[in-house]
């Protein structure tokens, strides 16, 4: 079996709960690059790249020691679009994720969302769900950090998985549906889901997974919404969980991790097939560098 590597110590899981702690989705600010990483994440590595060398396909990998032996499948890949603002700060949730809720064949992808212009209400636009100005959609953008990642190291095809909550949900739906999807499992947690509006083609959905992650008094996505993608999934013949949690509208509860390698668990027992694809040319993997990145700007939260 498997085995997660290693456990939230109890004691900094309560004060990162606090007002001001680093475990809640919301909560840690510091920009990505900046500063000394907090003490529980200090041996997590991460790589800002840029998928096909387009500094708009800004990504985060996470995780990878170049030094260490590959699982003999390849390694698992857990892309994570995050929520609220979908920026760069939020590195520090994203190695938790790899740290506390994954085992030790992932690596994971944080993608960071391009603001196509100053008043953009869409966090993660996608193929049928458009802003004025954009040059790619995020199922474009996902697909990118897929073959740029693969280029640089052996992926295991049949676990690509996508993390996403809040404004990343809807475009989590969107990628996972595509025709030729290349996702096998999809962890989405309080999200909205609104099929007609996006144009969703639900009938793609037939032998797709999905893990649908919701609190029952979230009062800024209603969980009815929720329901509904469990019931229209499941009508179209896809595998669908769909789990609760307390706390409402937050990702910063004790029982985040926990919860999360719940899901997962449940994705490798009931993931997609992998679809066919080309082998992109190898490249060497980057190195973490020392030089910090640049303050993000401020940018609009959308659900």
């Amino acid at each position: 079996m498997l085995t997660c590597k290693r456990k939230l110590p109890l004691a900094l899981l309560g004060a990162a709960l606090c007002v001001g702690g680093t475990t809640s989705a919301q909560a840690d600010t510091r920009p990505a690059g900046q500063g000394k990483a907090p003490k529980d994440i200090a041996d997590v590595a991460s790589v800002e790249s840029h998928a096909g060398a387009d500094k708009d396909k800004t990504y985060f990998l996470i995780g990878h020691d170049a030094k260490a032996k590959a699982p003999r499948s390849g390694y698992r890949l857990m892309l994570v679009l995050p929520g609220g603002t979908g920026a760069r700060d939020k590195e520090s949730f994203c190695k938790r994720i790899y740290k506390f809720a994954l085992s030790s064949d992932y690596i994971v992808a944080q993608l960071v969302s391009k603001m196509w212009r100053d008043d953009q209400k869409i966090i993660w636009p996608r193929e049928k769900k458009r802003v004025a100005k954009m040059k790619f959609s995020t199922e474009e953008f996902i697909d990118a950090v897929i073959e740029d990642v693969e280029s640089q190291i052996k992926i295991d095809r049949s676990h690509i998985f996508t993390l996403t909550w809040s404004s990343s949900g809807p475009a989590a739906y969107a990628a996972a549906l595509a025709k030729k999807s290349r996702i096998t499992g999809s962890f989405i947690a309080m999200s909205v889901f609104k099929p007609l509006q996006g144009r969703l083609k639900l009938s793609n959905g037939r032998g797709r997974s999905f893990y649908i992650y919701h609190s029952e008094t979230d009062r800024r996505c209603p969980i009815r919404m929720a329901r509904d993608a469990e019931v229209k999934l499941t009508k179209a013949k896809a595998k669908v969980e769909f789990a609760t949690y307390s706390g409402g509208y937050t990702l910063g509860h004790p029982r985040v991790w926990l919860d999360m390698k719940k899901g997962v668990a449940w994705l490798e027992k009931n993931h997609s097939k992998a679809r066919k694809h080309k082998k992109p040319k190898k490249r060497k993997a980057l190195r973490p560098s020392k030089r910090p990145s640049k303050r993000p700007s401020e940018r609009q939260m959308a659900p």
